[in-house]
């Protein structure tokens, strides 16, 4: 099974360098693993302190990663921190992070390259983000008894290795000397398949949106468009999403003002929200000192970095991607205790399981829906004020996982 495992990898790998000459992404990953092994030498050189390795997906797996980074910093100065993301998307934006040592693309996952990144880097302990498993890493890592973890995991019955036919990936779990999962469901699924090595640490995204929450800063331009009136923030949207908020905007009796934040910002797509929302839409790059901002309904955000600051100005949140693959985050907006609203695909979410069981949240499946859901929350302000109440409770309730992980994690460091 190895053998076919690492087939389809260097078939993946083949495949994105074909798509490379046609796709910007593609081309990145490509180009990032250009020469990589000397570029980490290089970049590893000047730091003789011993390994602790954080791999994250993309950025939003970084997020996660980033109060346990912080912590390890903060705690153990005497290690160095090496990051890895898989996705350009993460590694560009987050290439120059002062809080790590070295900042690198994952290699392709064969074992030759495997054997090639741990000799380099070294690790003493190697943390997993979420979802990310690389078998071959993996097995290379247990082979070295290089203590591992993976952290704020979900397991699903559905996933491949509580399948008939996932006898190979069972076995490959034997690698994480720990699992932190969010709920008890994932630990009782890795106990049927023999793992007793689970403990329920939560989520590590409830203590970074607590601290962005703490220390974000206000927003002139926002407080200039927002005139005290009632904020729907739009967070994170496709353009399913976008087609029923113009809907809501256009028909909705209460004076309320929409900020809205595409999950595309190319200039094609923000030139499409524009168009669909007309002449009550400003981009908030067009806003100057002079721009009369009261005569705009619409505030669409079309810079990276900005999202989850502003959700401090939020009344109501719509969250977006629930038409598509799946929602993005929720928790950015519930740690203001904001009552969130977002599309019918979220079910592998567990804070959006959580807010939707515990009344702070909404799912809709239409327009009609997420008027009546936004309308209802603009009437009745002791009904809002009760949504947002559980949302900002249920917030409180789970910061502390990045404290908890750390704990056991620094146990496995040799001092």
């Amino acid at each position: 099974m190895r053998i076919l495992y690492t087939l389809g990898i260097h078939l993946y790998g083949l495949g994105i360098k074909l798509a490379s000459s046609f796709n910007g992404k593609a081309k990145l990953w490509v180009g990032g693993r250009r020469n990589q092994f000397e570029t980490m030498r290089q970049k590893l050189s000047a730091d003789s302190r011993p390994a602790v390795w954080v791999h994250a997906s993309s950025m939003g797996e970084f997020e996660q990663a980033r109060p346990l980074i912080e912590l390890m910093h903060a705690q153990c100065p005497e290690y160095k921190v090496v990051i890895t993301f898989f996705s350009p998307s993460g590694y560009e934006i987050r290439k120059n992070y002062d809080l790590a040592s070295a900042v690198l693309y994952l290699p392709l996952d064969t074992p030759r390259n495997a054997r090639r990144f741990l000799d380099i880097v070294k690790p003493q302990v190697a943390l997993f983000v979420k979802y990310d498993f690389w078998f071959n890493t993996l097995a290379e890592l247990r082979r070295r008894n290089v203590p591992t973890f993976i952290f704020s995991t979900i397991f699903r019955p559905s996933q491949y290795f509580f399948k008939w036919y996932g006898g190979w990936f069972r076995r490959q779990l034997a690698a994480f000397t720990h699992f932190f999962v969010q709920n008890e469901e994932s630990r009782q699924l890795l106990q049927t398949v023999g793992h007793n090595n689970a403990t329920i640490a939560g989520d590590t995204r409830f203590d970074r949106v607590a601290k962005i929450a703490a220390t974000a800063a206000p927003n002139a331009i926002v407080e200039r468009f927002a005139e005290g009136k009632p904020v729907v923030m739009a967070g994170s949207t496709w353009p399913p999403d976008e087609r029923m908020l113009q809907q809501f905007i256009a028909t909705t009796q209460h004076d309320v003002k929409l900020i809205i934040a595409p999950h595309e910002i190319d200039s094609g797509h923000i030139e499409q929200v524009k168009a669909l929302f007309g002449q009550s839409a400003v981009c908030y790059t067009e806003v100057s000192d002079g721009t009369a901002l009261k005569s705009f309904k619409v505030l669409i955000v079309n810079t990276m970095g900005m999202l989850s600051s502003l959700y401090r100005y939020s009344h109501i949140t719509y969250i977006g991607g629930g038409f598509g693959k799946g929602i993005h985050n929720i928790l950015e907006t519930v740690v203001y205790g904001t009552p969130v609203c977002f599309g019918p695909n979220y079910q592998k979410f567990q804070e959006a399981r959580d807010i939707i069981a515990l009344g702070g949240g909404r799912s809709v499946e239409n327009a009609k829906e997420l008027s009546n859901v936004f309308n209802k929350w603009l009437s009745d302000n002791d009904l809002w004020q009760q949504h947002s109440d559980i949302c900002r409770s249920y917030a409180k309730a789970n910061i502390g996982s990045s404290e908890k992980i750390f704990q056991i994690v620094r146990n496995y460091l040799k001092h």
